[in-house]
Order: structure tokens, then sequence, then C-alpha cells
């Protein structure tokens, strides 16, 4: 699957988001660096088909169908509009994102999410106290359960805190796996992964909410 944001922007002047070129396709993490609080979570929302640009297209295989695209596109942990509340305990995280995927959502099923990831001890703690990449892990894999995704966009990881190399790697198994995966972080998270791909940011960052480098590849 290969989904194209085609010089996409937003506001008046583009004062919300910047014209904004992107490809992400399966089996490849794309990274886009965006610095300011809102346009990570607005550049989710266009690149998932859920808002509508002011100008530019966003094309899913060629087709434009907003439809097409929402069934296609997780949008995962954007602010305000599909994180979890910070005070639910994981376990109800789990639950949650379970039914959501149409999935056995009762106690056995849970428990044996929190099993396959590795998180029954922590299944009690709220979800804010959860450590940043078990937090992207957990939702990148409960996302991917749900029928029809190809596509995963992670919004904003790095406001969590923690290494962005160990989320970056997290990105990239999915992508090992066959999703395509879109990551809106900011500028320090961009020279931290940069630091494992050799990518000069200096060189390719101009601007914010520019696509910064893409890879399929595993190290």
């Amino acid at each position: 699957m290969r989904i194209e944001v085609n010089g996409v922007n937003k506001g008046k002047d583009s004062e919300v988001l910047p014209p904004t070129t992107v490809v992400v396709q399966s089996e490849h993490v794309t990274f886009v660096r965006a610095d300011t609080e809102q346009r990570p979570t607005v550049l989710g929302l266009i690149a998932s088909g859920r808002m509508k640009p002011t100008a530019g297209s966003v094309t899913v295989d060629g087709d434009e169908s907003a439809r097409t695209l929402r069934r296609a596109v997780a949008l995962i942990d954007a602010p305000d509009i599909s994180d979890p509340a910070p005070n639910v305990p994981v376990w109800r995280v789990v639950s949650e994102e379970l039914m959501f995927a149409g999935l056995p959502s009762h106690p056995i099923a849970v428990r044996d999410a929190l099993d396959e990831l590795h998180l029954t001890a922590v299944r009690k703690r709220d979800i804010s106290q959860l450590e940043s990449a078990d937090r992207v892990r957990m939702l990148l894999e409960l996302a991917s359960r749900r029928p029809g995704v190809e596509i995963l966009v992670l919004v904003s990881p790095d406001r969590h805190g923690g290494d962005p190399l160990e989320w970056w790697r997290i990105c990239r198994t999915f992508a090992a796996r066959g999703f395509g995966v879109l990551v809106i972080a900011g500028y320090s998270s961009a020279t931290a992964i940069s630091s494992l791909t050799g990518l000069d940011v200096s060189e390719t960052v101009a601007a914010d909410a520019v696509p910064l480098f893409q890879t399929g590849e595993l190290s």
C-alpha cells in the first residue's frame, strides 16, 4: 500500500500546517519532523483521512477516497484525539483497544494480550506511568490488529520522554512485518535518530513538517 500526501496545508496562509509532501508505504518507516504542539496532530489527521486539508491531496494507491484512507490507516496516540486518558490503567486500555479491533475483550483475552506484550506486571498502572517504549509498542501492536489496517500513523511519541531510538526500532519491527509506519515527531528526536541512520539533519531539514527520511531497512 502506498499513501501519498501531496502538498497539503492547513489554515489561512498555512499557519496551522505548512505545505507538506510525504510518501508512506508498506514495509517502510517514514519520519516527518513537526516541532510545534499542533502540527503533528493536524498532519496525522490529514494523512489518515480524518481531516480535510485546506489545499493539497491525500491518495491511497491512487484513490482519493477519505473513507478508504480511514479504513486503511490507524491514527495512534494523537494528543486529545486518539490518546488514552492518562489516568486509565493499562489493562483497561488493552481491553478498549481489543474491543475497537472487534476482538474479544473479556478478562481472559485481556490477560492473554498483556502476556503477549510482556506487560502483565504493570497491568494496574496508569497508562501515563508506562515506559515510553512500552507504550509505543503496546499501542502499535493493538492498532495493528484492527481489520484492514495496513498503515500506522504514530503522533508525537517523543512527548512521553525516553530514548527516541527505542521507539524508532519498534516502528521498524512493524515495517518488517509489512506495515507502513509514519512517525511525526520533533527536532530532538530527528537528531537522535539520525545518529542511527547516518543522515545529516542539518542538510536535510529546512523547515517544520517536511519529510526527514524514509527507511525500510532493518539493522
